[in-house]
């Protein structure tokens, strides 16, 4: 467990041990990782949450959402590993509950959206309020997705040009995990909006306006990156379209030169077929000139044939 005591805007504690109650700092937020077995069972019997946090964690609900329940937060926000690698797999979950007095975060592994907090929190820029602190989790993951919008926007270009020079069959994979990726960050980082609407309708009684206010900033500035992001799919998606076709022009042609081997190929099969059977009364047998004739006979259906076929392909 991680404990940060705050003061007056000002971080005052780092520890380990769990507040006591008398010494208890305006508020707290203490961050659990929850692979330590009695992690939840501490939170269970000594956080003083809503039920509904505690059963979030026993579900592992992953659905983002941010709702209230009695006179808490409960908020639940799918975030990008420390060391996301554009996997789909790198998206983990973080359990957030927020009191007037207390904030508790959990995760099961490390979140690029927590450390970076916890470093500005470190270096004093400490969060006025237990609702500022849920919004600068928001606007930090809001910061990462916007690195990862970027990074992602710069692949997808490199794919055009490489599109654009010819060369489609190595970029196919590449738009395939971008775009699961996308998919999968949109769909999970994506807030359940009524939830939030109804909680910035109806604030608990110990939520500043200014707080509020600063939450609504928070989830219109979410809203743009994964408008962002959402523009960035239908991107992949014409790429993928655009390859697909190029490909399929590609098997066409190959499939049309195949076709015209093929017919070029059959009068002199048939030909040579018939004339290769071991039988009497085979045809200009007996005429000096019968070869020629022959090759005179191929030529012809030969050229009526690639006649036919191109004719077909204009």
């Amino acid at each position: 467990m991680w404990q940060q005591g705050f003061t007056d805007t000002r971080a005052d504690a780092d520890a380990t041990a769990p507040p006591q109650p008398d010494t208890a700092p305006p508020y707290a937020w203490l961050h659990f990782n929850l692979n330590h077995a009695q992690a939840q069972r501490w939170l269970e019997r000594h956080a003083g949450l809503p039920d509904s946090f505690y059963e979030a964690l026993r579900d592992g609900a992953h659905s983002t959402r941010i709702e209230r329940d009695d006179d808490a937060l409960v908020a639940i926000i799918n975030d990008l590993h420390f060391d996301f690698g554009f996997e789909p797999s790198d998206i983990a979950t973080l359990w957030i509950g927020v009191g007037p007095r207390l904030v508790v975060t959990a995760r099961t592994r490390p979140l690029r959206s927590v450390d970076d907090l916890r470093l500005a929190v470190r270096t004093g820029e400490a969060p006025r309020s237990t609702t500022e602190l849920l919004e600068r989790l928001m606007r930090t993951q809001a910061d990462v997705l916007v690195g990862v919008v970027r990074t992602v926007t710069g692949r997808i270009d490199a794919i055009e040009d490489s599109l654009l020079a010819r060369r489609p069959d190595a970029q196919r994979a590449r738009l395939g995990e971008l775009r699961r990726v996308l998919v999968r960050l949109q769909r999970l980082l994506a807030p359940e909006p009524a939830a939030l609407f109804r909680l910035l309708q109806r604030p608990p009684a110990w939520m500043a306006e200014a707080d509020a206010q600063g939450l609504r900033d928070a989830s219109e500035e979410f809203s743009v990156v994964l408008r962002d992001m959402h523009g960035l799919q239908e991107r992949v998606k014409l790429l993928q379209e655009e390859i697909a076709a190029s490909v399929q022009e590609d098997n066409n042609r190959s499939l049309f030169v195949l076709t015209v081997v093929t017919v070029l190929a059959l009068p002199i099969n048939i030909l040579a077929g018939l004339f290769g059977m071991n039988v009497g009364g085979i045809p200009l047998a007996e005429n000096p000139h019968g070869f020629w004739h022959l090759v005179a006979i191929v030529a012809t259906f030969t050229a009526v044939a690639a006649w036919l076929a191109f004719r077909k392909k204009k």
